[in-house]
């Protein structure tokens, strides 16, 4: 039997800047319809790394396919068209705009695009129905009216996820995603996760060692720029380096 194509596949992908190396000849698949976390150390490389998934900045070697495709040099709106969505470490919310139209922006992007590829064209009902399903999803509905810049933290980090979904994406970088969230939003995204991946892969940045032993089916660990560890949960919590390098948890314990 012939092997899957992994929906996303790196190959030797470096990257430095001013001369600091960032990223250092990573090899990295993924499977469609996993959930996937990427961990290590701050400065171990991991958000130049997703930046490279997504196209905001380019390789300086090395190789990223994307169902089959070559998109190493693609530029990020033509990956996000490809079904590519990332969701910022910062947000990146409009602020002055109201948390409707943020999502609107999104999901008026998709009805566009399958304008532009044959299929019917849309109406005002099918733009108010793709951002009431978003915001539903997320649990923002009843505020929908509110300036974007008036949320409490961790809301606008919800409403970048609503952005993300509307887009519809095959795959979606989600850049710590749990970063202000209460205890009880933090339980909801968990959640939340889990239904997106019946439809999409998802690939996840997160310091919430317990979100990521909870979500992830794999687990792979980066430091100085390079893939220290991969595998399950259960083996990345007993994998000595990693235990050294991140987790802290001494060889001799």
């Amino acid at each position: 039997m012939a092997a899957v194509k992994p929906l996303l596949a790196v190959r030797d992908v470096h990257k430095s800047f001013d001369g600091l190396t960032a990223v250092d000849g990573v090899d990295f698949d993924l499977p469609a319809g996993e959930i996937r976390a990427i961990i290590g150390p701050n400065g171990a490389g991991k958000t130049t790394f997703v930046n490279l998934v997504c196209g905001r900045v380019m390789p300086d070697s090395g190789q990223v396919l994307f169902a089959g495709e070559d998109i190493t040099h693609l530029p990020a709106h033509a990956r996000v068209r490809r079904g590519i969505a990332y969701t910022f470490q910062i947000t990146s919310v409009f602020t002055q705009l109201s948390v409707y139209d943020n999502v609107a922006l999104s999901v008026q992007r998709t009805l566009i695009d399958h304008k532009e590829r044959g299929e019917s064209r849309f109406s005002a009902a099918d733009l108010r129905r793709g951002v009431d399903h978003a915001l539903e999803r997320v649990g923002l509905s009843d505020r929908s009216a509110m300036p974007a810049g008036e949320l409490a933290y961790g809301h606008q980090r919800l409403l970048e996820l609503a952005m993300g979904l509307a887009l519809k994406p095959r795959l979606l970088i989600l850049d710590e995603p749990t970063q202000g969230l209460s205890d009880s939003e933090i339980e909801g995204f968990g959640v939340l996760v889990r239904e997106i991946a019946a439809d999409a892969t998802v690939l996840l940045i997160e310091h919430n060692m317990p979100v990521v032993m909870a979500l992830a089916h794999r687990i792979t660990v980066m430091d100085q720029g390079r893939v220290l560890a991969e595998g399950s949960p259960d083996e990345i919590r007993a994998n000595a380096d990693v235990q050294h390098a991140y987790l802290g948890v001494s060889g001799d314990a």
